[in-house]
C-alpha cells in the first residue's frame, strides 16, 4: 500500500512540475531563476505549488499586466520557495552519488547522505541566490553578489536541512526496520515529505532574514 501511495505522490509531483513548465514556456518569469524554481517546487509541493504559481508566480511573468498586490506572507512564501528549491535540488543530486559510490561517514550511510547533500544543497543554494541577486545589482559586481548570496542563504539553508535531515533520521531509525533504498519509490516519497518539512522549518528563517534586510523579499 505504501508503495502505491508513493507512486501516486511522485506522479502528482511530476505532473504538477510539468504543468508549470508548460505554462512557463509560454509565460517566462521576469527573474530567470524562477523559471527553474517553480517547477522544482511542483515536484515536492504538488498542488500547493500549482496554486502558489498561478496565484503569485504568474504576477511576476514578463508579459504580466497585473499589479503586484501580494502580501508579506506571499512574498516570504516565494522567497522560501526559492531557497528550498536550490536546497532540494542539491539534496536530490546527492542521493544517487552516495548510492552509486557506496560512501559512508563514520560507518553510516545516513551520515554520508547528510554530508554530501548538505554540501551540494549549499552550493546550489548559493548559485540560486546569486542568480537572483546579481541581475538586480550588476553595478556592484559579482563579488558583492556572491557575498550577499552567502549572507542570504546560509541561515535559511541550515533551517531547511534541520527539517529535512530530521525527517530522514526518523525514516532511517524509527519508521522502518530496514530503511528504503534510493531505488524504491518509497524512498523518494519520504524525500518529498522531507522537502516539505524543510520548507516549513526554513519559512521562519526567511521571514526573519527579510525583516532584518539581510535578504530581499521576492
Amino acid at each position: 500500500m505504501l508503495e502505491i501511495i508513493s507512486w501516486m505522490a511522485l506522479g502528482i509531483g511530476l505532473l504538477s512540475s510539468l504543468i508549470i513548465i508548460v505554462d512557463i514556456i509560454r509565460h517566462p518569469q521576469k527573474m530567470a531563476i524562477m523559471n527553474v524554481v517553480w517547477p522544482l517546487n511542483g515536484w515536492f509541493f504538488g498542488p500547493i505549488a500549482l496554486f502558489a504559481y498561478f496565484k503569485w508566480g504568474r504576477i511576476q511573468t514578463k508579459d504580466s499586466k497585473k499589479e503586484d498586490t501580494r502580501g508579506k506572507g506571499a512574498k516570504v512564501f516565494t522567497s522560501t520557495s526559492h531557497c528550498s528549491s536550490g536546497c532540494s535540488f542539491g539534496d536530490a543530486v546527492g542521493v544517487p552519488i552516495v548510492a552509486l559510490t557506496g560512501l559512508t561517514v563514520a560507518g553510516s550511510v545516513l551520515f554520508a547522505h547528510y554530508t554530501v547533500e548538505f554540501i551540494l544543497a549549499y552550493l546550489f543554494g548559493i548559485l540560486f541566490q546569486f542568480a537572483s541577486i546579481y541581475p538586480m545589482n550588476k553595478e556592484k559586481g559579482k563579488m558583492h553578489a556572491l557575498i550577499e548570496s552567502f549572507k542570504a542563504d546560509t541561515i535559511s539553508l541550515i533551517a531547511f536541512e534541520i527539517g529535512m535531515f530530521g525527517w530522514m533520521a526518523i525514516v532511517h531509525y524509527v519508521l522502518f526496520q530496514t530503511p528504503p533504498e534510493p531505488t524504491s519509490p518509497v524512498y523518494w516519497f519520504m524525500m518529498q515529505i522531507a522537502m516539505i518539512l524543510g520548507f516549513l522549518t526554513s519559512y521562519p528563517a526567511n521571514a526573519w532574514l527579510i525583516k532584518k534586510g539581510i535578504k530581499e523579499a521576492m
